[in-house]
């Protein structure tokens, strides 16, 4: 009752154009219930009004005359007075973005509607997907690796006691409302004195960590200052720390390489990673928005120190195995140097069922374009060979371009976005979804996707 009454003094504060709106609004109100009043007299044959009530109700006035009047003026001010009342009170919303309130409405209203996605990752390239589906649909949840160890995130780690921030701050950027600058100040990094090498979004992070009493509240805050569409948690809350064993040229047994940071320089094959510790509980949240997905996306992104990472928690894999969502697996556009080299796709999704065994996903989305043009000397793209039919007894596999123009060694979030969502919708259960240009796709199974 005090909230109320708290709330209705700060709506009568001088200056607020709310006050002459509500008034205006009472006016039209009398004048249009006086037409009704004069419609009811006249249908009673009522007999005469005194002398005030006549002038009030205009009986100098021909009957007709009177009712035409009073509803015209009446409608007329109560349409003024909510027109503008709306505006006053939308204002401060609608200054802050470049659309207006109509199209800001119509856009959540269809986002609320979309499906419910879930995407699982880490590193670059998990925010390229959130960048993509964003805009269809606002039931996003991103499950975001906790394993990070170097840089800033594993300097605030070991001094701070704190989950590494780094990448759930790439990936609240992804998702915010006003990405460009929101990611220029997430991602703004110091570059002299004593702040040198952290990014601003970490110490943030740190710093909401430390008021609300955990990351994964942090983060949840976080999202609501920014207004993402969706949101971002971690794989888990306990301290973990990825582990490798190496197969490294010349040595006869495989070395154990101790922390993400360090996997990619180790300068061998991986032939295994694992957390320590090795039962390491998924935060519940994440198991929860998996087992209530429409859709979960798994990567893309570093295959061993990314996805991984996610998979390999206790109750990732077993949620998404009895998830009845369509789970599908994005393959890298380009190998990683010291992690994925010269690997194909089927050795990408090999290496997935090494770690967490199969049926953990159903599909896989994979780049069949490889252009030359911005690509560098250092690109080099994951293949595929139509002679090996081994994940194609296993997956639904579907080949696409997903590149990027101006960096073709990364996905584009567009194209992504609407391979996956066309994927989704060519499913054998036979689901469909609206596209983002109102297009209504369905449920063609077989045949390459289009991008």
């Amino acid at each position: 009752m005090r909230r109320s009454g708290n709330v209705l003094i700060k709506l009568m504060t001088p200056g607020l154009k709310i006050k002459r709106w509500l008034a205006l609004l009472l006016v039209g109100v009398s004048i249009l219930t006086l037409g009704i009043v004069q419609i009811v007299a006249l249908l009673n044959n009522a007999g005469e009004f005194s002398p005030v009530l006549r002038v009030l109700t205009l009986q100098f006035l021909p009957a007709g005359v009177r009712v035409l009047v009073a509803g015209a003026v009446g409608t007329g001010a109560i349409l003024i007075a909510l027109r503008q009342f709306t505006r006053s009170i939308l204002a401060p919303l609608a200054t802050q973005r470049r659309e207006s309130v109509v199209d800001m409405v119509y856009a959540h209203t269809r986002r609320q509607k979309g499906l419910k996605i879930v995407a699982l990752g880490g590193g670059t390239g998990l925010p390229s997907v959130l960048r993509g589906l964003k805009t269809m649909t606002s039931q996003i949840t991103a499950i975001v690796t906790t394993a990070d160890d170097g840089g800033s995130s594993g300097k605030l780690r070991r001094e701070m006691g704190v989950l590494p921030p780094g990448d759930l701050r790439s990936n609240i950027a992804a998702l915010a409302d006003d990405e460009a600058l929101i990611t220029q100040l997430f991602q703004y990094r110091f570059s002299e004195g004593g702040l040198e090498g952290h990014s601003f979004g970490n110490l943030f992070l740190t710093a909401m960590s430390d008021l609300t009493g955990g990351m994964d509240r942090a983060v949840a805050e976080t999202g609501r200052v920014l207004a993402i569409e969706g949101r971002v948690l971690p794989s888990t809350l306990q301290d973990v720390t990825l582990m490798a064993e190496v197969r490294i040229p010349g040595e006869t047994r495989l070395r154990r390489v101790n922390g993400e940071s360090q996997i990619p320089g180790a300068g061998g094959k991986i032939e295994r990673v694992f957390l320590q510790p090795d039962q390491a509980r998924a935060y519940p949240d994440a198991i929860r928005a998996i087992l209530s997905a429409d859709l979960v996306v798994i990567g893309p992104g570093s295959l061993f120190t990314s996805i991984l990472p996610n998979l390999l928690v206790n109750g990732i894999a077993e949620a998404l195995r009895a998830s009845n969502a369509y789970k599908v697996y994005v393959c890298n556009v380009a190998t990683q140097p010291g992690e994925t080299d010269e690997f194909t796709v089927t050795d990408h999704v090999l290496a997935l069922e090494a770690h967490v065994g199969r049926n953990v996903f159903d599909a896989v989305l994979a780049n069949d374009h490889y252009p030359t043009r911005n690509a560098g000397d250092l690109t080099h793209y994951v293949t595929h060979s139509p002679d090996d039919q081994t994940i194609y007894q296993r997956y639904d596999v579907h080949l696409v371009d997903l590149t990027d123009a101006d960096r073709p060694w990364r996905h584009d979030s567009s194209k992504l976005a609407r391979a996956l969502l066309t994927l989704y919708n060519r499913a054998p259960a036979g689901r469909t979804f609206a596209l983002r240009d109102g297009s209504r796709q369905g449920a063609a199974v077989n045949g390459p996707v289009g991008g």
